[in-house]
């Protein structure tokens, strides 16, 4: 693509801040992933139906178990409705049919704000995107551009949605494999999108066919991983 606009530092910046922070928030979920924290925030977009997570059990009322439990029954309901209008009936009645999905854990502080900060950078992330899109509608208007960024920006909203699903299915593998490889995508269009407006990144590296595949074949096995 031959790009006739002269981009301003202060943009190239953000995006470059916007991909810095889509990586901590790859960084942070992975933090929770080892810590075991992805249910210290039994809700979404709140984390035990508040703004700011409590930091104590006797913060919070009595029955929340019985709460989420019933909050998140409903949604798997409502995802499972969709699963099956897709053709996933298997997938779908697994998710009914296992108990284990709507036991409760007990609160813990620690796992509530690693969860919580994790989100936090989502939040910010998926902000910085937003401007930056807002920002090359009203001042580059490239239909090309504002399509790649357009398609990361709606991108991000359905991992942000996806990832109340991952929370509400209690973390299902296949939701958490598919939760990451939509990061991978948002990353690389990021990194495209980037290439494409930024004069620094203009260099061609050659690749021998051997590492084509090698890269291919990291990712495939990264992907059963």
């Amino acid at each position: 693509m031959k790009n006739n606009h002269h981009f301003s530092k202060n943009y190239i910046r953000w995006t470059w801040a916007t991909l810095l922070l889509i990586y901590m928030v790859v960084f942070a979920g992975s933090f929770v992933r080892i810590t075991g924290s992805g249910m210290g925030c039994p809700d979404w977009p709140k984390c035990f139906d508040q703004w700011v997570p409590p930091t104590e059990a006797s913060q919070l009322p009595n029955n929340y178990q019985e709460i989420n439990a019933e909050k998140r029954q409903k949604k798997l309901l409502k995802f499972s409705r969709f699963l099956e209008y897709i053709g996933l009936s298997e997938t779908s009645a697994q998710l009914k049919n296992d108990p284990s999905i709507f036991k409760e854990e007990p609160f813990n502080a620690k796992k509530t704000w690693t969860e919580y900060i994790n989100r936090l950078f989502g939040f910010i992330s998926g902000n910085f995107m937003l401007i930056g899109f807002i920002w090359l509608l009203v001042k580059y208007r490239d239909r090309k551009l504002i399509l790649i960024l357009g398609i990361n920006l709606i991108l991000m909203g359905f991992q942000a949605w996806f990832g109340s699903i991952v929370v509400a299915s209690k973390l299902v593998p296949w939701t958490i494999t598919v939760h990451m490889l939509i990061a991978l995508i948002i990353i690389a269009l990021q990194i495209y999108f980037i290439h494409l407006i930024d004069s620094r990144q203009k260099k061609t590296i050659p690749f021998s066919r051997e590492v084509v595949v090698l890269i291919w074949v990291v990712f495939v096995v990264i992907f059963y991983q």
